[in-house]
């Protein structure tokens, strides 16, 4: 039989902008593996510097959207998504991400800083056929 290791503090974050089943799947996935989660949801401001436009939901509209998803512990609003920076705020003992990102540059060195500290990168299965851009464009066309 296998044992699910369970941690003792989880983190994962993301935009969450028009909210789907996969972004629930991510939840839920990290949800099975840690005791206490915590998700980030990037603030407006950080959504803009780094995609170039804002949400469509508003950030403090997201948080609440996130909050009431069962198994969410905690639920912040980040100002950075600078993951040392994140963890010196929370001190989680693993980061869960979409396996998309798996080998990418910034990701292989967010595993080599966070495991120097001990903490684990888990990266959960993405979610195949959505993703809010594709959302958008469907919106768009109609």
């Amino acid at each position: 039989m296998d044992i699910v290791q369970k941690y003792k503090i989880g983190y994962t974050d993301g935009v969450y902008d028009l909210f789907h089943v996969g972004h629930l799947n991510m939840i839920e996935a990290a949800k099975k593996q840690c005791e206490y989660l915590i998700v980030g949801v990037h603030s407006d401001q950080v959504v803009k510097q780094y995609k170039y436009h804002c949400p469509i939901i508003p950030e403090a509209e997201r948080a609440r959207i996130i909050g009431a998803i069962k198994g969410v512990d905690k639920v912040v609003i980040n100002d950075v998504r600078d993951k040392l920076t994140l963890l010196e705020r929370y001190g989680f003992n693993v980061v869960f991400i979409g396996d998309d990102w798996k080998g990418t540059e910034r990701w292989n060195n967010f595993e080599k800083v966070l495991g120097e500290r001990n903490v684990d990168v888990i990266y959960v299965p993405y979610t195949k056929g959505i993703s809010t851009t594709d959302i958008k464009k469907k919106i768009l066309s109609v």
